[in-house]
């Protein structure tokens, strides 16, 4: 997987100059659900992308931030509450995007969510099909669902957010 990763990083890099390029910030609050929404309540994620034109309507490269989930806390009857350590990971991933129209953008990101915290978190496969509304030419909204792929379960969550264009 990593060895696809930075063939991936490689040829989007040595063909950049070829290609109408992008780079883009972001930043979402997430609603954990599942196994995530027993553990932890809200999340906070920051990211950043740049993208190449393959086509007029798509466009593929490479996405890294860093995802903060809040740990919750938990009655267990006859032991009282326990604090639950917050989740952290780092996502690494290839993106893609296909302009559906001046306005709309349907993507994905696929690669791999680095585990941060707490300790024993190792990570797993990270996804993130998601929806973007240009409000302004370098300005969209973004709906997602995140998940990172973990042994024994999964931490999705539904984002929303804003993402800048640079």
């Amino acid at each position: 997987m990593k060895k696809l990763l930075l063939l991936g990083a490689f040829l989007i890099v040595s063909t950049s100059s070829l290609f109408a390029q992008e780079f883009n910030l972001g930043a979402s609050a997430a609603l954990p659900l599942g196994d995530a929404g027993d553990l932890t309540t809200f999340g906070l994620n920051i990211e950043a992308n740049y993208l190449t034109d393959v086509s007029e309507q798509f466009d593929v490269g490479a996405t890294v931030g860093y995802h903060h989930y809040f740990g919750d806390s938990m009655d267990i009857p006859g032991f009282g509450s326990i604090d639950i350590d917050d989740f952290s990971f780092i996502p690494v991933a290839a993106s893609a995007r296909f302009n559906a129209s001046e306005a709309f953008t349907i993507g994905a990101d696929l690669g791999y969510g680095i585990g941060i915290s707490p300790d024993g978190n190792d990570g797993g496969f990270y996804y993130a099909p998601k929806v973007q509304y240009g409000i302004s030419e370098t300005i969209d909204i973004v709906l997602a669902y995140k998940g990172v792929s973990l042994d024994g379960g999964s931490f999705d969550s539904i984002t929303l957010g804003v993402e800048f264009g640079l």
